[in-house]
């Protein structure tokens, strides 16, 4: 097992920033990579990126290319979402993911999950 705990979100204005991080515990060397999600009121999850161990990417997200950065410390088993230029669609609960089987050209799975922390980003 994987246990991952976000936190970071919190109350913004539109055109602020703020830092995602996810800790991450247990059996950590079963997972290939990590990644960040998120749920709006009424709408679908959807996959924001996903990184590595030695630090590559996934493509981000149309909707937050150019905004968000997705980062690593293995040192620390945690990864991070530095968000920047928030805007009120980006209000959402964000979630820190793992994928035990990733492969490069295949969608992110989540195979274990942390509860989530909620952004809210006022007008």
């Amino acid at each position: 097992q994987v246990q991952l705990v976000e936190s970071g979100g919190g109350l913004v204005q539109a055109g602020d920033s703020l830092r995602l991080s996810c800790a991450a515990s247990g059996r950590t060397f079963k997972y290939r990579a990590m990644g960040w999600f998120r749920q709006a009121p009424g709408k679908e999850r959807e996959f924001l990126a996903a990184i590595n161990w030695n630090g590559r990417t996934t493509p981000y997200a149309d909707a937050v290319k150019g905004r968000f950065t997705i980062s690593r410390d293995n040192a620390k088993n945690t990864v991070y979402l530095q968000m920047n230029t928030l805007k009120p669609e980006d209000t959402g609960v964000y979630y820190c993911a793992a994928d035990a089987e990733f492969t490069w050209g295949r969608p992110f799975n989540g195979d274990y999950w942390g509860q989530g922390t909620q952004v809210t980003v006022s007008s």
